[in-house]
């Protein structure tokens, strides 16, 4: 089909060179040899009267004229993808789907095992990729790279609906054989101690327990991070350090690790983790399912006792 003499199989192409920045990929993407696609790439040229992409050093990098259409483009497609793809009825013990879900390492140690057990439930065939989050996990949502977000509630985009998927809030954790034990986790002790913290992989991020910890007025002495929450229980094991963790992550590493939690000595408000999907596939009967299903696995995580 041409638009404005354009044939508008080459935007789909384009949108594959454009994500991948490579021809070679997006070929391999599209099952297409690399010379079609190179050719591909010519005719697109020789359109917007633009190289679109250019080989800086070993990687192809997006002219300001591709860079512009980006955006726009993959809004289109994502409309068209949605529109095609919806199915009046989803049936997950059939259907060969694949759902990618943008999740933190907090997430899914709480609640990806949750999850993988409702599918268990619902005899699903369907696929999950838990993906972690980028530097904008919002902008893969608007690209249609990712199906589902799950996000702090205060970090979602205002453009896309979502759903509360629980609450929780921070507690201390410092090893069970500590100079810790035994005593209250007083706001004096949590600002004298050492502290290990976890600080996201991309800079301009700032955690939310860090914001919670600096709105109290507190200074903690940091004298180790970590890109993972996760693993902050692991590594206080042998020391008299504290760290800053969700109650329900404490609930679920403390099984393994030889931890005391005690509560956070200053007021917290609640934390809430949602559900975010792109607006135009909220009537998606495969990611009403997901949802679904991720909700389900949701009310099943238990309230902790600190």
């Amino acid at each position: 089909m041409r638009f404005k003499k354009l044939d508008l199989n080459l935007l789909v192409a384009l949108d594959h060179m454009m994500t991948l920045r490579s021809v070679s990929a997006a070929a391999d993407k599209m099952f297409m040899s690399q010379s079609a696609m190179s050719n591909a790439l010519n005719r697109l040229r020789q359109h917007f009267d633009d190289p679109l992409l250019v080989l800086v050093g070993k990687r192809m990098e997006l002219t300001p004229r591709a860079e512009a259409m980006q955006g726009p483009l993959r809004d289109i497609l994502v409309r068209i993808e949605a529109t095609i793809e919806e199915h009046p009825e989803f049936d997950p013990s059939v259907s060969t789907r694949t759902f990618n879900v943008l999740v933190s390492d907090y997430t899914l140690r709480v609640l990806g095992a949750a999850v993988l057990r409702e599918f268990e439930k619902d005899r699903a065939a369907c696929k999950i990729n838990f993906l972690s989050q980028t530097e904008k996990p919002a902008i893969m949502l608007e690209r249609g790279a990712a199906d589902l977000l799950v996000s702090p509630e205060v970090m979602l985009s205002k453009d896309h609906p979502s759903s509360l998927l629980f609450e929780d809030e921070y507690v201390v954790i410092a090893c069970s054989n500590s100079v810790h034990a035994g005593q209250p986790m007083t706001r004096q002790r949590y600002a004298e101690a050492e502290h290990v913290a976890m600080r996201p992989p991309n800079s301009d991020q700032v955690a939310a327990e860090e914001t919670l910890v600096q709105m109290a007025g507190v200074e903690r002495n940091i004298i180790a991070t970590t890109f993972s929450f996760s693993t902050l229980p692991h590594l206080l094991s042998g020391t008299d350090k504290l760290a800053t963790v969700h109650g329900k992550l404490a609930m679920v590493v403390g099984q393994n690790a030889t931890i005391d939690v005690f509560p956070l000595p200053f007021d917290q408000a609640v934390f809430r983790q949602a559900l975010q999907w792109h607006s135009y596939r909220e009537q998606d009967t495969g990611l009403m399912w997901l949802r679904s299903a991720f909700e389900r696995a949701a009310s099943t995580l238990g309230d902790h006792p600190f």
